[in-house]
């Protein structure tokens, strides 16, 4: 079973990921229901993030910012590749680079908060 704080940063990700994906779908006006239409594009990057998270043992560490690393590096290559072979969806280059670095601002991005939280408290 998954830690606390395991469970936290999981949840993160997947909340990062689809807040990804709903903006994206908002500014580029996407048809359909809000909930399923997210999770249809997000799918391909909520599996893709389970696989960065085994890949990198996520839940020893999972606040750590290589932990996070490998967890938005898989997260992207892995959810490219499946939204294009698996989910027969498009991966043009603008939003490869998109998607990169949004995911990257993300997924390090509250990890970097948390960790500065964490060493804050600790020093009170």
């Amino acid at each position: 079973m998954m830690s606390r704080r395991a469970t936290t940063a999981f949840a993160l990700d997947v909340i990062a990921i689809i807040v990804f994906v709903a903006i994206g779908r908002r500014s580029h006006h996407e048809a359909g229901g809000a909930v399923v239409g997210t999770a249809r594009v997000a799918a391909p990057f909520l599996i893709a993030a389970v696989l960065g998270w085994l890949a990198a043992r996520a839940w020893r560490d999972p606040f750590g910012i290589s932990t996070g690393a490998i967890v938005w590096l898989v997260t992207v290559i892995a959810g490219m590749f499946l939204r294009h072979f698996a989910f027969d969806r498009g991966t043009a280059t603008a939003f490869v680079i998109v998607a990169t670095a949004t995911l990257g601002a993300f997924i390090m991005g509250w990890r970097g908060i948390a960790r500065w939280l964490l060493e804050r408290s600790a020093t009170v």
